[in-house]
């Protein structure tokens, strides 16, 4: 076993004796598959609640400005149609500012205590939000909102890495998607139903949606400081053979070694100097903006589709639409991480969701223009959501890494500010202009992935025949494992 193998993904002090033993390491190595499930599953149950409960929330206290709406918010504070969309969008600017320098300290400040600290400072902005008393108030509070909660969806998104392999990794982060979907799906009846609260205390019914949404999130955060792992080697519900066996396993990827495992400004300027993480950054930009136009807009949409509709109704009608996303994304997820294809079932899935926007767009019955709803969601979480899994997994370098998400997250996120505007009301009841511009940025996305999925799998056939063996030639084991991705042993996930 090479010198690399023997290395800590993390704080060697915190690693159990044990798992410096050849030993011991090589009775990891002869561990039942049965044995590695079981582990799996316990990180599952520890881990995947709390992270799937933090977004959850996140989402939830992020999109509620559209049920807001419906609820008083526009002529409480005396807002144009303008200055609404100026509201919804001007988190993202924040929002966006924020995601690379979270990524790059949360390691150092540990991803329990930072993750404590930013959802305990967006609940209290979010509940704050319900006592504003003007546009400027509210401006505000979307701006602070951004800047604390921007850090999160990036931060798990590498956080889960710390846990995961690469073969598991698309499900996990499916799991959040699964949250967005469930706040999508009932973050409008939850917003109904407090709705109803409108005139206690002498609150409009859009104050206690923000003040009762924003409460848990406050509490949650508190929870986090003690209840979420910071790695492997420290979760307080692994015993010490489980600990040691979760690092080996990590240890046991391609390129992943102890100077890896650590962050290196060397390894963020070669992020951003690599093409392919630009690329990947912009193919994102043009998928969400499907899901942030979709989840803060479907309301808006099939109430267009059937004006008749009660507010009650409507939120009803979208339930079938998020839960069809998040079930399509499960199974996808679990396909594409058992096969390590992640740009098929994107391109597919995208191309789902191009149909139902076509649907969207033609001259069709309000039964068509539903249907194209349902087809719409089928791709959405899918093409946005396996990326976020692609790209990661082919860095394990852990600086470039976090720069890559953070910085994949930060340009996609973009797509925030453009798709508030994507849906005026006066382009009622058809938003052509809005669906069409979705469509065509969900095509461009699909454009770069196809490319990066030829040009990925041409480097590693290039690889498996020993074309790039020149660049390792006089190369220790470990001067190999520290190239990372560069490294002709490295074969990426297409």
């Amino acid at each position: 076993m090479s010198d690399v193998e023997k290395q800590h993904d993390g704080r060697d002090s915190q690693v159990p004796q044990s798992t410096k033993s050849d030993d011991f390491e090589r009775q990891l190595e002869e561990v039942d598959p049965l044995y590695e499930s079981k582990l799996v599953r316990k990180l599952d149950l520890f881990i995947i609640p709390v992270v799937m409960l933090l977004y959850l929330l996140s989402f939830l206290d992020r999109v509620n400005i559209g049920n807001a709406r419906l609820y008083g918010l526009e002529e409480d504070l005396g807002l144009s149609s303008e200055q609404f969309q100026t509201a919804v969008s001007i988190l993202f600017v924040t929002y966006i500012l924020s995601e690379i320098p979270s990524n790059l300290v949360l390691k150092k400040l540990r991803p329990s205590r930072w993750i404590a600290f930013i959802t305990v400072s967006w609940g209290i902005v979010a509940t704050l939000t319900g006592i504003v008393q003007s546009y400027g108030g509210l401006i505000a509070c979307r701006l602070l909102l951004g800047a604390v909660e921007g850090g999160l969806f990036p931060g798990m998104a590498i956080y889960l890495t710390f846990f995961y392999t690469k073969r598991e990794l698309a499900l996990r982060i499916g799991y959040l998607f699964v949250s967005a979907a469930l706040a999508g799906a009932f973050g409008g009846l939850l917003a109904y139903a407090i709705g109803h609260m409108d005139g206690i205390a002498g609150l409009r019914g859009w104050r206690w949606i923000m003040i009762l949404e924003g409460i848990p999130t406050f509490v949650l955060g508190i929870a986090t400081w003690w209840i979420l792992p910071d790695e492997p080697a420290t979760a307080y519900f692994l015993n010490d053979q489980e600990k040691a066996f979760a690092v080996a396993r990590l240890r046991r990827q391609t390129g992943y070694t102890k100077k890896a495992a650590e962050f290196h400004w060397n390894d963020v300027i070669k992020c951003f100097k690599d093409w392919k993480v630009w690329l990947f950054c912009f193919a994102q930009f043009g998928t969400d903006t499907m899901l942030y136009g979709f989840s803060t807009f479907l309301p808006t949409i099939i109430r267009a589709i059937m004006p008749k509709a009660s507010s009650a109704t409507v939120q009803v009608l979208t339930i079938p639409c998020y839960a069809l996303g998040a079930i399509t994304y499960l199974v996808i997820a679990y396909f594409s991480d058992k096969q390590q294809q992640r740009a098929l079932y994107t391109i597919l899935l995208g191309v789902v969701s191009i149909i139902g926007y076509a649907m969207l767009i033609s001259p069709s019955s309000s039964a068509t223009h539903y249907a194209g709803c349902f087809l719409v969601a089928m791709g959405l979480y899918v093409s946005v959501g396996l990326p976020l899994a692609w790209l990661p997994t082919n860095l394990p370098r852990y600086g470039k890494r976090t720069s890559a998400t953070g910085l994949q997250l930060s340009i996609a996120n973009c797509a925030g500010i453009m798709s508030s505007f994507l849906y005026p009301a006066k382009e009622g009841p058809r938003f052509v202009r809005g669906h069409a511009v979705t469509l065509a940025m969900i095509a461009f996305g699909l454009v770069c992935y196809a490319f990066l999925w030829a040009y990925l799998g041409m480097l590693n056939s290039r690889r498996e025949k020993g074309e790039e063996d020149h660049l390792i030639e006089g190369k220790s084991d470990e001067e190999i494992a520290e190239m990372g991705d560069d490294s002709p042993r490295f074969k990426y996930s297409t």
